[in-house]
């Protein structure tokens, strides 16, 4: 069972997190209601998930899909619902478990995984809300599709049934300075104004991007959803 002491720990976290973000915000003229925050408790217990919701955040990332889908299950029997979001690597064999479990998946990287969700939501009569994970770095060791790619296909993955595309989802290179992340964001949040363009009917508005290193960088570039773990939640043991 979770501690008072650390659920404490955890409030007084998640209030600098929320504090930094205004700041961030009012830097480069944005409101803070304009960035949802998303707190992702991977390789903590579902205790810490329901305390963060309790402390008042309504949006929950899991990276993999069998963490997720516990974490949901644990805290839907006591009556606990939060905006859950996947925000990790999604294989097409595990889309099964989390359709129709999900506010929205961030992290479709190949045309073949989106017309599985595409498949499983149609044959539960849903619709998915997803992001398509960008690679604008080139970075051999991240997933996504590169710029070119998206630029050529958007209108096609646009028309897949059950499924609506949101925006565009990025991982910066790790770093020691967060500084360096800037010309990825920078160039993510021009690739989501091009595809707009693209597909101007859809309401293509969601740049997810940002961690605990660098959601600052992240924020002045647009991004409307970060992701934070160890900045809320502490160090992973």
């Amino acid at each position: 069972m979770q501690t008072n002491n650390v659920k404490q720990e955890m409030a007084a976290r998640l209030d600098q997190v929320r504090t930094s973000i205004a700041q961030a915000a009012a830097d480069c003229g944005r409101a803070a209601d304009e960035i949802t925050l998303i707190g992702v408790s991977k390789f903590f217990p579902a205790e810490h998930a329901r305390s963060a919701y309790e402390l008042g955040l309504e949006d929950l990332g899991e990276n993999r899909v069998q963490e997720l889908v516990e974490k949901i299950d644990q805290l839907h029997a006591d009556g606990i619902d939060p905006k859950w979001h996947l925000i990790g690597t999604l294989q097409k064999n595990k889309v099964k478990y989390i359709i129709g479990k999900t506010h929205l998946i961030h992290s479709v990287d190949s045309t073949e995984l989106l017309q599985e969700i595409s498949k499983r939501s149609v044959a539960q009569n849903l619709v998915t809300q997803v992001l398509l994970q960008v690679n604008v770095s080139g970075e051999h060791s991240k997933h996504g599709f590169g710029p070119m790619e998206i630029k050529r296909i958007i209108e096609d993955l646009s028309k897949l049934p059950g499924t609506t595309l949101r925006g565009l989802m990025t991982m910066a290179p790790i770093t020691s300075d967060p500084e360096e992340t800037r010309p990825v964001f920078r160039d993510t949040s021009n690739l989501a104004q091009e595809l707009q363009a693209l597909i101007p009917n859809e309401r293509f508005d969601i740049l997810s991007m940002g961690m605990s290193q660098d959601y600052r960088q992240a924020i002045a570039y647009g991004a409307t959803h970060i992701r934070i773990g160890t900045a809320i939640f502490g160090p992973r043991v």
